[in-house]
């Protein structure tokens, strides 16, 4: 039997056709063309899966450039601690304010949400930043801190995860808000910034959210309308 298959006769092999003879050269072709594919270096932020070769990936292009550098920034919501971003109020007036639950001014979670009530579908967003930064004033735990502007005081506008508002640690929208208009000096400071992304007019803690003079900036603030780029933005 070994003597009968050595002895194969010798047409047996040009039968398997001539891609069959070529094989062993194409498939070294290939192997060679891997290895170079292989070696080529992936665009910086390509994504890339397991095996390090790269991936269709959705373009993730930042608004950051048609966004106002006031808020070109990120905050974690005390209400379910996902992060966003700021440039979704771009176009709108914001009230900025730092906030504390056991302050004397802490009341004044009431006019703010009158505020928000009255004035946000003209255009008008209150946003909240508690914080512990003058005697300790705001809880350490932010369910504590949820009970007191959520529960006790019933705030539907946005309130952020407690933060620094003063010194080195403070976060850089209130870097930026100091530089623009001063530090704040005690809880419930209050910062306007209009639909263009400016800084506006700021207001003391003895400025009560339905004075007067606050109301009357913000009024003015609503009846600039947003920038042709602002309102192009928002649109998407």
């Amino acid at each position: 039997m070994k003597t009968h298959i050595l002895s194969a006769p010798p047409q047996s092999v040009p039968q398997l056709g001539p891609l069959a003879l070529r094989r062993p050269r194409l498939l070294r072709l290939l192997a060679s063309l891997s290895l170079v594919a292989m070696a080529m270096p992936v665009p910086a932020g390509a994504a890339t899966d397991a095996s390090g070769t790269p991936t269709a990936q959705t373009s993730s292009t930042s608004n950051s450039a048609q966004c106002p550098a006031l808020l070109d920034h990120r905050f974690s919501r005390l209400r379910d601690g996902q992060a966003e971003s700021l440039c979704a109020y771009s176009g709108r007036v914001v009230l900025v304010v730092n906030t504390a639950s056991k302050c004397g001014f802490t009341p004044q979670y009431e006019g703010l949400q009158a505020l928000h009530q009255k004035y946000s579908a003209r255009g008008l967003t209150v946003l909240a930043f508690p914080s512990g930064d003058f005697l300790g004033q705001e809880h350490g735990n932010r369910t504590d801190i949820a009970k007191t502007c959520f529960d006790q005081y019933g705030a539907q506008f946005m309130v952020y995860d407690k933060t620094a508002v003063v010194g080195r640690d403070a976060n850089p929208l209130f870097v930026q808000l100091r530089d623009a208009r001063g530090a704040p000096r005690w809880n419930f400071h209050k910062y306007l910034i209009g639909r263009d992304g400016k800084p506006g007019p700021a207001f003391g803690s003895t400025t009560e959210p339905l004075d007067a003079k606050l109301i009357s900036e913000i009024e003015k603030l609503l009846s600039t309308p947003a920038s042709t780029k602002t309102a192009a933005l928002n649109a998407h």
